[in-house]
């Protein structure tokens, strides 16, 4: 079933839903395909007196990972140099923070 909101112009969708033997659920694939879920990904559910919710929820920290490797290849730059720069900023910040005392 869907129906559309005049005033937000939101499209709201509804979906027979069967509960599994150890309580899972099958996410309908046309879902599944419009959200870029995969196997795996998870989800967060929310209830609200008698209304359940589903909504995405990606986890960071593997995506921001991925986003620091990437630079960190593209830059030519190793764990090694990180720390070394960690090591360098935080000497700088001990450094300033002596300058205002």
């Amino acid at each position: 079933m869907t129906s559309t909101s005049q005033n937000a112009n939101i499209e709201i969708k509804t979906f027979p839903i069967r509960l599994g033997e150890q309580g899972q659920i099958i996410v309908p694939q046309v879902v599944q395909d419009h959200l870029n879920l995969t196997e795996g990904d998870m989800l967060t559910m929310i209830q609200v007196g008698e209304l359940v919710l589903l909504t995405p929820r990606q986890p960071q920290v593997p995506q921001l990972a991925d986003k620091i490797t990437a630079i960190m290849e593209d830059e030519g730059v190793n764990l090694a140099d990180l720390l070394t720069g960690l090591q360098a900023e935080r000497e700088a910040i001990w450094q300033e923070q002596q300058k205002d005392a």
